[in-house]
């Protein structure tokens, strides 16, 4: 589990403000579930989505987000993953490929795994709620933001220890939200037979 915990460039938790955050997020509470949940929800809720509030800048990094208090659903999964890594919790990034109004083309998006003694890995999305969209925590049970709809969406079976260089590439080299949603990072899948549920990412998952 030592790369779930990992700081690095994108998940920077040892970064002071995003450890101070997570401490006090923690503050009081004892169980991983409780803490977990603070954490998502603060994400979810205090961290406002770049296309839905038409904000910038554009972040990436977990203290870029926390500091701006935006980014878009990749941004936050960052985050997310900085606070529960500087609480000792494994958490990883998670994707989806999805359409945005039902029929191609795609993109992906970006979400969490969280490991739970209890549960084992558990996903959550922390993208932020509006009228159409609810995602909440309620293990073991998972409450995405997205269903899988359309013929080529894809739940990714991967849960990665660090973002997918398709998606960073795209929110370091965009200067403004609109620019993101311009240019949203995208993989093609390999079907191994006619069943969704068993495309698989071309790259390598390690």
């Amino acid at each position: 589990m030592n790369k779930y915990l990992a700081s690095s460039e994108y998940i920077d938790w040892e970064k002071p403000e995003v450890f101070a955050q997570a401490k006090d997020l923690a503050s009081g509470a004892s169980e991983a579930e409780e803490i977990t949940r603070r954490c998502f929800e603060f994400v979810r809720d205090e961290i406002r989505h770049s296309w839905d509030y038409e904000q910038n800048p554009v972040t990436c990094k977990a203290s870029d987000v926390l500091k701006h208090r935006t980014g878009y659903c990749y941004a936050k999964s960052h985050l997310l993953a900085a606070l529960l890594r500087a609480n000792e919790i494994p958490a990883g990034l998670c994707y989806q490929r999805l359409t945005i109004t039902d029929v191609p083309p795609f993109c992906l998006h970006g979400l969490n795994a969280v490991n739970l003694k209890s549960y084992g890995w558990y996903r959550i999305d922390a993208r932020g709620n509006k009228q159409g969209v609810s995602a909440e925590f309620c293990p073991p049970v998972e409450k995405l933001a997205f269903p899988i709809v359309t013929h080529g969406e894809a739940d990714l079976p991967e849960i990665w220890a660090e973002p997918l260089p398709v998606v960073t590439e795209v929110l370091i080299n965009s200067k403004t939200y609109q620019d993101v949603a311009d240019n949203l990072p995208d993989i093609e899948l390999v079907t191994a037979n006619k069943s969704m549920l068993s495309d698989s990412l071309t790259l390598d998952a390690n």
